[in-house]
């Protein structure tokens, strides 16, 4: 029973929350991936691989640090 309660509010909780690229500025953004202000979508998206290779979860990083460089990367290039 506890479990179908911690199933159904983190599922409500989820639905409620802001995505992590919404919560994240810009800078620190391009500071968690290490590029500058006037850095190019290649750029950005290097920086994002080379820091993908070590924070995915299957490389030894954890789930929350991969996130918050997807986020970062998203922040960085989507309007």
């Amino acid at each position: 029973m506890a479990g179908l309660y911690l199933i159904v509010t983190s599922r409500i909780r989820a639905l409620h929350t802001k995505p992590a690229s919404a919560r994240l500025g810009e800078a620190e953004a391009r500071s968690i991936l290490g590029v500058t202000s006037d850095a190019s979508p290649e750029t950005i998206n290097a920086a994002w691989r080379r820091l993908m290779a070590r924070a995915h979860p299957d490389q030894g990083g954890s789930e929350g640090l991969a996130a918050r460089v997807n986020a970062a990367r998203d922040r960085l290039l989507k309007p």
